[in-house]
């Protein structure tokens, strides 16, 4: 059984013309109109993409700086000996350690933290802990600057507003482009500066339009299509 829609998106909704593409300024500033959530709702953008995701290198995956932030704050846990582990805390990093850290999460589930860095030489001992962080989507990544020799700079750019994206089984990618309390204008360049990214990632395997459909909606609110146009891809 359908969940029944709440009055506030229904009338959310009607703002919204389903079949209509929108402009970059136009879709923002609906997004903000028709968040429909007491707390400060999160802009998230859906992009659909024309990959095959059981192809190897038409699989995604990455993280990008956003211009003006997420307008939240990560905690995050670094996996580190020695020098990477000093230098880490001196970043900021909220939690640092090794395989004290490790026998932590295995034995109390601990996941008091967003996002965890690990340097190359922890990743066997973080492996074994793999069928636990994989799940929550916490397993390190080289490929979004999550295993590395130096977590420093990882750290700085969370700090910054780092995003992580990656195709799902159907082709699609969803990040975060901000906050509804964020000016329209902040909105338009997290926005504009994600699918420029993305477009610039597009396989050498793909034929033809690459990016096929961008949406974008607050949380719980309604999805907005916006016009390919209004970006240079």
């Amino acid at each position: 059984m359908m969940r029944k829609a709440s009055k506030k998106y229904v009338e959310a909704s009607k703002k919204v013309e389903k079949n209509n593409a929108y402009s970059i300024d136009e879709a923002i500033r609906l997004v903000k109109e028709t968040s429909i959530t007491k707390f400060d709702g999160t802009v998230e953008v859906a992009i659909k993409l024309n990959v095959d995701p059981k192809k190897a290198d038409q699989q995604l995956r990455g993280s990008l700086v956003l211009p003006n932030g997420t307008g939240k704050s990560k905690k995050i846990l670094v996996i580190a000996k020695g020098e990477a582990a000093k230098t880490a805390k001196e970043a900021g990093a909220d939690f640092v350690g090794d395989t004290d850290m490790i026998e932590k999460i295995q034995k109390e589930n601990w996941f008091d933290y967003d996002v965890i860095i690990a340097t190359p030489e922890m990743m066997p001992e973080l492996g074994k802990i793999g069928r636990i962080l994989g799940p929550k989507g916490l397993m390190p990544n080289p490929k979004t600057g999550t295993v590395t020799p130096n977590p420093v700079k990882t750290i700085e750019d969370i700090k910054k507003g780092m995003v992580e994206f990656r195709t799902d089984s159907y082709g699609n990618i969803h990040t975060i482009v901000g906050k509804v309390s964020f000016d329209e204008s902040k909105l338009v360049e997290n926005l504009t500066y994600i699918i420029n990214t993305i477009s610039k990632l597009k396989p050498a395997s793909v034929k033809g339009k690459f990016i096929t459909n961008i949406s974008v909606a607050s949380t719980m609110g309604p999805g907005i299509k916006l016009d390919k146009n209004s970006f240079d891809i």
